[in-house]
């Protein structure tokens, strides 16, 4: 289950893939579609939220436009 981290409110567009930076902000891409040429896409940041990051966890924009993260699972039998 994941737990909410911070409230950013976001509001997401179509098209872009929404996600939480080495600096713990909120940024986007364009997602890449068929067809399109390969190359680094540009990445715009979008919130300042300044999350400090704990190992063990993925952190991800939850669908309310906030900071999220769930526990990473691993060594799984």
């Amino acid at each position: 289950m994941a737990e909410k981290v911070a409230k950013a409110g976001v509001k997401k567009e179509a098209g872009y893939l929404y996600f939480v930076d080495k600096n713990g902000d909120i940024s986007r891409a364009v997602m890449a579609r068929g067809g399109r040429k390969k190359g680094r896409t540009k990445v715009e940041k979008v919130a300042k939220v300044g999350v400090k990051k704990e190992a063990g966890y993925l952190y991800f924009v939850d669908k309310n436009g906030d900071v999220s993260r769930a526990k990473m699972a691993r060594g799984r039998k």
